[in-house]
């Protein structure tokens, strides 16, 4: 523990209490490149185990903060453990569910937040309760709190004391590697990147403390001319050095370069042994791709000097690597050589990029490496297949339920593939429909038409008005007019779909479902609720001979016939159809499933609802003499 250099790192921090972990000075220099390396992670994670191992919380979150996303992805999972299931709806309401949790439950609770890029991205979504305390470590010194809401805690570099016991405590198993550690702490300054460099250098070779700061004081020499540079810049460029000593298989440069340009916070390990990144490995010095052992010896090459960490103690592994080593390696990196190296890392995220769970951190990590590529690499992903990395990251948003975010996403891509690509290219229209979509599950049916009524002009010309893509998209677009409160409207082009369905002879196509369920739904808002209860009973009676009477999507269409003949007060249709629905459920998915749990919510609420009606109109029945 940092005792001399941190003090009030030892203050409590109480239940209801806010702490700000800030980037204090590090650098004797006053070198802002390296201003950010302090160690703040390091002691996030000292206080968050020490009230745990004190038995002060009932529960502990960890999310890292780079973004928005990064903040919502982690309450849903968060909302997730601590209800025991799958929060239903968006990511938005579904962290909106859980800071409510937070705010009124009585169990001891941490937040911790680590890595926070932006406090706007905590608007609407600020842990707070009596009974919980939050901890936040900053990326930026730039970023500033409220200090009458956030106690803040600037976290600098070490004193001389507790630099030379970091490094005692590195080279223990060889003490003869000790020898000249106070002259080398000395010239480290107490900065926490040099120090965990230099031991990392000393203690995978054969070098000890004083032969290190030889090294060192030549380099610092040969680069007098700059000014005074931090410590850690001269001390990465002799870890590059090492780990090229280090590996057997060649250069481990193009590994460093592709850590330079994701999310150092947490990057995949299977992103470095995808084929694009192994063949970048090797590329210009063998024909064939590196191979995977070669791959991943070179990420552990760079661990050994003291470049990032790899903890494989997680499936798949994850690699970090500081922001400021980012930042050198890029600088240090040609720009023609950077291009390149950011068209394998957006290749190598889309091979990497598996149909895993949308809530897992493997998915949210992926997002933010991505999205990191896609800020260093800017319009350089439009002049090769780069873009596509855009889609994907586009479709995890909204495998994700993260509706809002996806949907701004898909506008800035939309507008770069109509720039970049044209408007006439498939992918441009793949954009299109993808943000049509995202406004419609955000909740913005209105933006969405324009993009739906563009894509389907282009179906129809391209495809026939009675190709069953263009009678598809069809069919969204009356969804889209119903969501954006214009049901005649929407029952014009779904009777137009049906009829184009119909007279290509596929009537049963599911297709041709789907639209009459949208369509029923459109006549039961218009109040039209015999047309409405007709379409439900053709659908479902459909559905239940194509798919199956325990098919879900059968199941939710009895529901929709139950909604709509309790709307047209058949209450004893609708109670018998929700009765049907909620058994038929529990026999195929069980009784505490979720489903089970809104039809049998769905009942009961229809039933007491019923009771009330019925009470209502005995009361206004006049007396019987």
């Amino acid at each position: 523990m940092r005792t001399e250099s941190l003090p009030g790192a030892l203050q409590p921090l109480a239940p209801g209490e806010t702490l700000a972990l800030i980037p204090g000075k590090v650098t004797a220099s006053g070198s802002a490149d390296w201003q950010g390396s302090g160690g703040k992670t390091q002691l996030a994670v000292f206080l968050a185990e020490s009230l745990w191992k004190a038995r002060e919380l009932d529960l502990l979150v960890w999310i890292t903060a780079a973004s928005r996303a990064c903040i919502l992805s982690g309450y849903v999972a968060a909302a997730a453990a601590v209800t025991g299931i799958d929060p239903a709806g968006d990511a938005d309401s579904a962290a909106a569910r859980f800071l409510t949790w937070l705010a009124e439950t009585s169990r001891a609770w941490l937040v911790v937040l680590d890595s926070l890029t932006a406090p706007s991205d905590l608007d609407g979504l600020w842990p707070g309760g009596p009974a919980g305390r939050t901890l936040i470590s900053v990326a930026d010194g730039s970023v500033s709190f409220d200090t009458s809401r956030v106690r803040t805690l600037p976290v600098g570099g070490f004193t001389r004391r507790e630099a030379l016991s970091y490094l005692m405590d590195r080279l223990s198993e060889d003490r003869g590697q000790r020898s000249g550690a106070i002259d080398l702490v000395d010239h480290l300054g107490g900065e926490p990147l040099a120090l965990l460099q230099a031991s990392a250098v000393i203690e995978s070779s054969a070098l000890s403390c004083r032969d290190y700061q030889e090294l060192f004081v030549r380099r610092l020499g040969q680069l007098s001319g700059s000014g005074q540079p931090a410590a850690a810049a001269i001390c990465w460029i002799l870890s590059v050095e090492h780990a090229d000593r280090l590996s057997a298989d060649g250069p481990v440069q193009p590994t460093l370069i592709l850590a330079a340009l994701l999310d150092g916070r947490g990057i995949p390990g299977t992103v470095f042994t995808t084929l694009a990144a192994r063949a970048y490995l090797n590329a210009g010095r063998r024909p064939e791709p590196a191979s995977l052992d070669q791959a991943w010896q070179a990420v552990l090459c760079l661990q050994q000097a003291g470049l990032l960490t790899a903890d494989s103690a997680q499936n798949p592994p994850v690699v970090r690597i500081a922001s400021a080593i980012q930042r050198a390696v890029r600088s240090a990196t040609p720009a023609d050589t950077a291009d390149h190296a950011a068209s394998v890392a957006a290749s190598a995220l889309v091979e990497a990029w598996t149909d895993s769970e949308p809530h897992s951190w493997h998915a949210q990590a992926l997002r933010s490496c991505a999205a990191r590529v896609a800020e260093l690499a800017g319009d350089q992903l439009w002049t090769a297949d780069g873009y596509r990395l855009l889609f994907r990251l586009g479709q995890s948003l909204d495998t994700a339920r993260l509706h809002g975010l996806a949907a701004v996403h898909w506008s800035q891509v939309a507008t770069a593939s109509d720039k970049f690509l044209g408007p006439a290219h498939p992918d441009s229209l793949a954009a299109s429909d993808q943000l049509a979509s995202a406004f419609i599950a955000a909740g913005r049916a209105a933006e969405a038409l324009p993009w739906f009524q563009r894509v389907l002009t282009d179906r129809k010309n391209q495809l026939g008005q009675s190709h069953p893509a263009t009678t598809r998209f069809e069919a969204r677009l009356g969804g889209a007019l119903l969501a954006a409160g214009r049901p005649k409207d929407a029952m014009v082009a779904l009777e137009h779909a049906i009829r184009e369905n119909e007279l290509a002879g596929r009537t049963d196509h599911l297709d041709t479902l789907d639209a009459f369920d949208t369509l029923a739904q459109c006549y039961r808002v218009a109040g039209q609720f015999a047309d409405a209860i007709r379409l439900y009973r053709r659908v479902l009676s459909d559905r239940e001979r194509l798919q199956g009477e325990t098919h879900p999507q059968a199941m939710a269409s009895g529901l929709k016939l139950g909604d709509a003949q309790f709307a047209a007060g058949q209450f004893k249709d609708a109670l018998a159809r929700y009765k049907l629905v909620a058994q038929g459920l529990e026999r195929t998915l069980g009784a505490d499933h979720p489903q089970t749990m809104l039809a049998r919510g769905r009942l009961a609420d229809a039933s007491r609802s019923a009771g009330k009606i019925a009470g209502a109109l005995l009361r206004r029945r006049p007396s019987a003499r």
